[in-house]
Formats: structure tokens, C-alpha cells, sequence
């Protein structure tokens, strides 16, 4: 069986996660988009994994404090690519 993930699981995930979030900070659609500067519609497009912009992304992971650990997951990503031995 083919375990893989799709770029529409990961939209959906973010999208649930999103959802949650927000609804444990007790924050409607709208709260949160005037917190991020977006739209309520940015939200609700967000939330049902309908192609998100990287920028939404960030802020909602920046709002509620997830950019740090995002960026050092891609820094840590980053130097074990740059740390490879080159087969050359």
C-alpha cells in the first residue's frame, strides 16, 4: 500500500488546524480576520483548504505562535540539505 500525502491533504490539514485554533481562542471568521488584516472570506477559504496564499499561512502560524517553530523546522530542513556530503 502507497502511504504518500497530497498537496490537498496538506491544505485540508491546515485548514482543520486553522479551524480549531480558532474556535479554542473562542474567535469567530471574522475576529480572526480582522486580527490578520484579511478577509472573512480569506478565512473561510483558509479553513476549507481552498488554496491559501503563503502570506495567509504565515500570519495565521504568526497569530497563534507557530512561525517560530515552523521556521526553525525549515532551518533545520535547510542545513541537513547543506550538510550532504556531495557524492563529487
Amino acid at each position: 500500500m502507497l502511504d504518500f500525502v497530497t498537496i490537498k491533504d496538506v491544505k485540508s490539514n491546515v485548514g482543520a488546524w486553522c479551524r480549531s485554533m480558532r474556535k479554542a481562542e473562542r474567535l469567530t471568521k471574522q475576529d480572526l480576520a480582522e486580527e490578520l488584516g484579511l478577509s472573512r472570506f480569506t478565512i473561510a477559504k483558509l479553513e476549507n483548504g481552498e488554496n491559501p496564499t503563503l502570506e495567509t499561512v504565515l500570519k495565521v502560524l504568526q497569530y497563534f505562535d507557530k512561525l517560530k517553530s515552523f521556521n526553525q523546522f525549515v532551518l533545520d530542513e535547510n542545513e541537513g540539505l547543506t550538510n550532504s556530503k556531495s557524492m563529487y
